[in-house]
């Protein structure tokens, strides 16, 4: 396995969709985490973000050498306005992935869970065409329910977004019991591991130190994912005797 960083860090590779919306920008689809925290660190291109929180709406600019964070409840769509290029950090690695997210669909989508899952789920076994023309109408729902949300916001003020953030907590809330377990078993282990560390240094006892070790990961195979903003590239690790191969391959061929 990869190392997790203390809070579970993963990161992914974005190439932002440039596929237009239906109000004439183009870029991905706007949704909230429940519980995760995420970082934008933009290697290229240019666009922006646009956030609605309890702060209101707001508009950032998003070019290469740009780092953004937003908490859990924030609403972000990306907006692609000329090769947007982004590494995506993500805390909680394994929530996001097990349906962390929930996309700013029309409200009846969202009080109806299987009528959202059905929207929001892209066919496992289609083709890359089948695929993508899945995730642009998955799009383009989330852009309609936006907009809508939008305007509720500007009618009711807070009350709709409260409202939006009650419709997304029921959604997952199914999912919360195991979402505890997989934290338990990765961020809060983790987490622990670096209290005994801690607890190890100050008792002068450097023996964690021995167990150090390096572990390369690799390109996961087969095309990007079909992700919510765009075309993911996440990595698989290396085993760790394949790493220690590698890297003594690597010595001898280079003559060291």
């Amino acid at each position: 396995m990869t190392p997790l960083f203390p809070g579970g860090t993963s990161i992914s590779d974005l190439a932002v969709y440039d596929w237009e919306c239906a109000d004439g920008v183009h870029g991905g689809t706007p949704h909230l985490h429940t519980v995760s925290t995420e970082a934008y660190v933009v290697t290229g291109g240019r666009g922006e973000v646009h956030t609605l929180s309890a702060a209101g709406f707001a508009r950032d600019r998003l070019e290469a050498g740009t780092v953004l964070w937003f908490s859990p409840g924030t609403i972000h769509r990306l907006v692609n306005e000329e090769e947007l290029r982004l590494i995506v950090i993500m805390q909680n690695a394994g929530l996001p992935e097990a349906g962390d997210a929930v996309l700013t669909f029309p409200a009846d989508v969202l009080r109806d869970r299987d009528a959202y899952l059905a929207a929001a789920t892209l066919p496992a076994d289609g083709s890359e065409a089948e695929r993508a023309a899945a995730a642009r109408t998955r799009r383009d729902l989330a852009i309609t329910g936006f907009q809508q949300l939008m305007k509720e916001v500007n009618e009711r003020g807070d009350q709709a977004l409260a409202d939006f953030h009650r419709l997304a907590a029921a959604l997952v809330r199914p999912r919360a019991e195991s979402w505890a377990e997989l934290w338990s078993g990765t961020v809060e282990a983790e987490t622990e591991r670096t209290r005994r560390q801690l607890a190890a240094i100050a008792d002068g006892d450097p023996a964690h130190l021995g167990q150090a070790a390096v572990v390369r990961t690799t390109p996961r195979p087969g095309p990007r994912a079909f992700g919510m903003c765009g075309r993911l590239q996440t990595w698989t690790p290396l085993h760790p005797s394949e790493v220690s191969q590698e890297r003594s391959w690597s010595g001898r061929a280079a003559g060291a």
